[in-house]
């Protein structure tokens, strides 16, 4: 966190030089760098980082998320696993609500929305120099129809790649300063303020409950040691809308919560 240094960076199946024949496809390419896909849920953070920001809401303000599904324009459902009621809005991060994160959306105008998104990074690459880094799917919001924008809300419409993504949580957990990575040992790129360290904090605290009794990701807890972090489940696009059985699951975090040093990214494909 204090540097940007990556540490590791691992892709399975991997590239094995010994037998080049057999290598094809995506066993060749760093996918932490050159793939993109749909965050789901880890997206959310940023969405209420923007309600926070804009000062409509604090991490107490309580938000209706009952009957557990919304109506969107469109025509669509969306709907939480399961109906959650009243949340406080740190609730929203800890349940993972899809109805919270929409209801957040709906407060903020849709540039604050994408300035927030565009500021910790997405649709742009990390500058982490590495060949072929995508920057990944942010449309403008000249061009958002309000579905857009409220799917964007819980992490669909945007795509993003593991790198960028956890460079964004990186920029969270060091005081709200962004930093392009690097791949050099003792490397440090400059950095710079995007929001301030007072809200980075707050939202720091507020992911750490999602690593608690109760949260999404309570088996990321670490006896003795303060975790904060955030999952994310998507369905994977196909052909007329995505897949019902077909999903892509990550999760980040970073420890220790209260003075974050390592950020950890993992992303599971169709597990």
């Amino acid at each position: 966190v204090p540097t940007g240094e990556i540490l590791a960076m691992v892709n399975q199946p991997s590239y094995n030089p010994n037998q080049r024949d057999r290598q094809r496809g995506s066993n060749v390419r760093n996918r932490s760098a050159t793939d993109v896909f749909e965050p789901g849920s880890v997206i959310k953070t940023f969405t209420v980082a923007a309600a926070l920001e804009s000062g409509k809401v604090t991490p107490e303000t309580l938000i209706d998320t009952s009957p557990g599904q919304i109506q969107v324009p469109g025509g669509y459902t969306i709907k939480d696993i399961h109906s959650y009621g009243t949340l406080t809005v740190t609730g929203i991060l800890t349940k993972s609500s899809n109805v919270g994160a929409i209801k957040l959306a709906l407060q903020v105008p849709d540039e604050y929305l994408y300035d927030v998104f565009s500021r910790f990074g997405f649709g742009q690459i990390t500058g982490s120099g590495f060949p072929g880094e995508s920057p990944g799917v942010l449309p403008d919001f000249k061009r958002w129809r309000p579905v857009e924008k409220l799917s964007m809300s819980y992490g669909y419409g945007l795509s993003v790649t593991a790198l960028q993504l956890a460079t964004a949580y990186t920029a969270l957990a060091n005081g709200g300063r962004m930093r392009a990575p690097t791949f050099v040992k003792g490397g440090s790129n400059p950095d710079t303020a995007i929001i301030d360290p007072a809200l980075a904090q707050t939202l720091l605290d507020m992911l750490e409950t999602v690593t608690n009794a109760g949260g999404t990701a309570g088996k990321a807890a670490i006896p003795y040691y303060r975790v904060a972090g955030k999952t994310g489940t998507a369905q994977i696009p196909i052909a007329g809308g995505y897949s019902l059985t077909e999903t892509i699951h990550s999760f980040v975090g970073f420890m220790p919560a209260e003075a974050a040093v390592f950020v950890a990214l993992v992303k599971l494909d169709v597990p």
